[in-house]
């Protein structure tokens, strides 16, 4: 992985993505996939929501053929996820599928430059995986969506929004419950979350203290407006769960992070 830095923030070209990964050829994804099904490269930040939308394409006969993620340089970013986001290559290897992960860090916080990111990553994962589509886990944000519509749109890619405008935020929330992924709270930043909540696991009933937070204080169920992230430590994607052996928190009084600094995939013994 190679970082942009310069304050001039060069525009992006091939030359600055990282070679691919050396791994094992992943496993057939099951024959799950139909003929009219579409091969997907997932736009993945390691939280719930791009979790489940590549979970949900491939229960609509998708194939994600590859993971996407553009790292952000800060939690200011608008358009990508930050907190934890170097740890989407442990997740990438617990999936049953084995996807190749495609990254890159920008050493930039301007929007333009994180979209020119995604736009070589998504190319090379047309030119290197074959993929026909891009599914990503928007909810609401208009501002994410419309951005990478543009993009896909110029690169010839077909956009799967499996989570868009689906339905209330206690009823997708509780549907990724019942569904058995299991993620921790890795940032807060909003009126009703304080720093307890920075590592917690989302369960029925924390589920329930946070829908009469919500109420209360207003924020989005569902986290869709940034009131708070997610790392995903277990679903139907993985083979394997995987477990924090190390961390740290910050807390500023309003908002906060909780920092993975070590994990590992459980294997079976």
């Amino acid at each position: 992985m190679m970082r942009i830095m310069s304050d001039e923030a060069p525009l992006l070209t091939d030359a600055h993505l990282p070679p691919p990964r050396t791994r094992a050829p992943p496993q057939p994804d099951s024959g799950r996939a139909p003929k009219n099904g579409l091969r997907l490269a997932s736009l993945f930040s390691g939280g719930k929501d791009s979790a489940y939308a590549a979970y949900d394409a491939q229960m609509q006969g998708h194939e994600v053929a590859c993971l996407v993620s553009a790292f952000a340089k800060s939690e200011e970013s608008m358009l990508l996820h930050s907190p934890n986001i170097r740890w989407v290559g442990l997740q990438a290897e617990a999936m049953r599928a084995a996807p190749p992960l495609l990254s890159l860090e920008v050493g930039s916080d301007d929007t333009q430059r994180e979209l020119d990111a995604l736009r070589l990553l998504l190319r090379r994962a047309k030119r290197e995986h074959g993929v026909q589509g891009v599914v990503h886990g928007g909810i609401r944000s208009e501002f994410q969506r419309s951005r990478f519509a543009k993009i896909c749109d110029a690169l010839g890619l077909a956009v799967v929004s499996p989570l868009w405008m689906r339905e209330p935020a206690g009823q997708y929330m509780s549907r990724v419950l019942d569904a058995g992924f299991a993620a921790v709270i890795t940032a807060v930043s909003a009126g009703g979350l304080d720093g307890s909540w920075l590592g917690r696991r989302i369960t029925p009933d924390s589920l329930a203290e946070l829908h009469a937070l919500s109420e209360r204080h207003g924020f989005a169920l569902d986290f869709e407006g940034g009131e708070a992230e997610t790392f995903v430590l277990d679903c139907p994607l993985f083979e394997s769960p995987i477990e924090i052996l190390d961390y740290d928190t910050v807390w500023d009084g309003y908002r906060g992070r909780f920092e993975i600094l070590d994990a590992r995939i459980m294997r079976h013994a």
